[in-house]
C-alpha cells in the first residue's frame, strides 16, 4: 500500500467518524449517514489495498519458488 493511499483511506475514516458524530450530537441524521458511509468507504480502501499487497507477495514468492528470483540472484 502507497503512503498516498494510505493517507486517502486513512482520511476517509477519520473524516466519517467526525461526520457520524457530529450527526448523532446534532441529530442529523444525514450527516450521520454520511458518516458511515464515508468511513465505509475508507476500510474499502483499505481492504483492496491489502489484497493488492498480498498479491504482489504471492507473485513474489511464486516467482522465487519457479528460480526466477534465485536464479538472478546465482548469476550475480
Amino acid at each position: 500500500m502507497g503512503a498516498g493511499d494510505k493517507f486517502d483511506a486513512a482520511k476517509d475514516k477519520v473524516s466519517g467518524s467526525a461526520k457520524d458524530a457530529a450527526g448523532k450530537v446534532t441529530g442529523n441524521s444525514e450527516l450521520q449517514g454520511e458518516g458511515k458511509a464515508q468511513k465505509l468507504q475508507g476500510k474499502g480502501k483499505d481492504a483492496a489495498e491489502s489484497v493488492k499487497d498480498t498479491a504482489k507477495g504471492a507473485a513474489g514468492q511464486a516467482e522465487g519458488a519457479i528460480g526466477g528470483r534465485d536464479d538472478k540472484e546465482n548469476q550475480r
